[in-house]
């Protein structure tokens, strides 16, 4: 079996990580452009961790002007096997207050300015993303959540808006005539790139607010989201010392596949492949094109 690397992406409010020893930031390059920021290198309860901050230290940068290709990329470089992305959103249902974590198992993606494959003409590949999260991965996390007792729902629609605006009140009934559970800008494509790059894949999204459709809350903004937030990332960092302690040493094969996605996605015959993009893409998928 293979070793667990554990990789945390972290999101608004989670710029680095408690508890870690040994710990040392690096510089990884890729071909896809420049990631968010160096890795983290860390070990927690005696597991590797690789932890990236997807905004950059100091929150930098806007949800649309992510390199997600360079940040899955590098991760996949450093050897992560499975990985949780950690996020704050609005809430588009009444039950998933703020302050509550969301273990989301769908997305919707309604982004439109951000690349989201690593493949294209020269090297063709299409994976399933119908279930976009690993189940394993997502049983462990909802271990750790339940051990520090924070108060969670296990599944949700997230819904992916590109940004850096918060919804109109039209949109945001919309979203929820759709049957979405929470809304953000930075889960997609990170899921859809994540998969691609064979690393099962988990989304914590922290609720910080309801959107702008709740008529008996005030309208999002930036001081009270921050204010939740901050909460919500002193539970996140108990919650990741937890998972650590918890985690499988091995990392136990995905029973949807999300670590075997390349082996029927690939249709580009070897001989017509684009050599460039090939070389581009050594690291994600390094396994089929080793066989």
């Amino acid at each position: 079996m293979t070793k667990t690397v554990l990789g945390i992406i972290g999101g608004s409010g989670v710029y680095s990580l408690d508890g870690a020893k040994c710990s040392h930031w690096e510089s990884v390059s890729s071909p896809w452009g420049k990631p968010s920021d160096c890795i983290l290198f860390t070990d927690i309860e005696g597991i590797p961790i690789r932890f990236l901050p997807r905004h950059g230290r100091g929150h930098k940068y806007l949800p649309t002007d992510i390199n997600y290709r360079a940040n899955i990329d590098c991760l996949k470089r450093v050897g992560v096997t499975d990985l949780i992305s950690i996020s704050a959103c609005g809430s588009l249902n009444e039950k998933l207050k703020p302050g509550m974590f969301v273990l989301v198992d769908q997305f919707i993606d309604k982004t439109f300015a951000r690349d989201k494959s690593f493949f294209g003409s020269g090297f063709i590949a299409h994976v399933s993303i119908a279930d976009p999260v690993s189940p394993t991965v997502v049983d462990e996390v909802e271990k750790a959540i339940k051990f520090e007792g924070i108060l969670y729902q296990r599944g949700g629609t997230y819904l992916a808006i590109e940004g850096p605006q918060f919804s109109s009140r039209a949109e945001s009934q919309l979203y929820r005539s759709w049957g979405c559970d929470v809304i953000g800008m930075t889960n997609m494509p990170e899921a859809k790139l994540a998969r691609e790059a064979e690393i099962c894949y988990a989304s914590i999204a922290m609720v910080t607010d309801y959107d702008c459709w709740h008529h008996k809350y005030s309208n999002v903004n930036v001081a009270g989201v921050v204010k939740v937030m901050q909460d919500n990332a002193e539970n996140a960092h108990r919650m990741v010392k937890t998972l650590a302690r918890l985690f499988p040493r091995q990392h136990p094969a995905c029973p949807i596949g999300s670590d075997r996605a390349l082996e029927e996605a690939v249709l580009t015959q070897p001989e017509s492949r684009d050599p460039l993009l090939v070389s581009k893409l050594d690291a994600v998928a390094g396994r089929i094109l080793k066989n």
